[in-house]
């Protein structure tokens, strides 16, 4: 895996994550309640403080927890809440460490098909049905990673210019699109009826 990617927006952090599984696979951990840019520039910040050119999950997973919260809060932090995600980011790495031999590619390499590898991606730690299927799509659009039905498997997010998620940004403007997407979603969620208290018309 050794692609161009224009997700954090940072040459040096992209460039990670164009290389590193593990890094992309951070990244889409922290994508959330940050800016995408933020949550995907985290491994390179993460590596940098590690004094490391890329993640290692045995290194993550074996690194005392106070220590690697320590280095996730250190200002700038590397997400809104550092704490809780030095502890996920350690459970994913422990999973990949348990389960693949630390190898985040051992994910994918042998996935017949797509519904395949959108469950072994459920099953990460921290990684939800959306989040499993926002990075299959990431996989399959950016990372040529495509098993038969990928597009299938990754639902809403599959679909050519999509513009839903991570996995349709190449760039400032498709960035704009897919923040106004969220941005529609956030809005429309606001303004429906709360059906626990539903209103009365006037």
């Amino acid at each position: 895996m050794d692609v161009t990617l224009h997700i954090a927006q940072q040459p040096e952090a992209d460039e990670l994550l164009g290389r590193s599984p593990l890094a992309a696979l951070v990244g889409m951990l922290l994508d959330q309640q940050v800016p995408m840019e933020w949550a995907f520039a985290g491994p390179y910040t993460i590596a940098t403080r590690m004094n490391a050119d890329d993640l290692d999950a045995h290194e993550i997973a074996d690194y005392d927890p106070d220590d690697f919260a320590a280095l996730l809060s250190t200002k700038p932090a590397v997400h809104r809440y550092p704490g809780s995600m030095a502890k996920r980011i350690q459970q994913l790495c422990r999973y990949l460490v348990d389960h693949y031999e630390g190898d985040p590619t051992a994910l994918w390499q042998d996935a017949a098909t797509g519904e395949e590898l959108l469950g072994r991606l459920n099953d990460l730690p921290g990684f939800g049905k959306q989040k499993a299927q926002i990075f299959l799509a990431l996989l399959g659009k950016q990372l040529g990673v495509r098993p038969k039905g990928w597009r299938e498997a990754a639902g809403d997010y599959g679909p050519a210019e999509a513009y839903r998620s991570v996995a349709d940004i190449t760039g400032p403007e498709s960035l704009h699109r897919v923040r106004a997407h969220k941005q529609q979603l956030k809005a429309a969620a606001k303004s429906a009826p709360d059906r626990r208290h539903p209103r009365h018309p006037h």
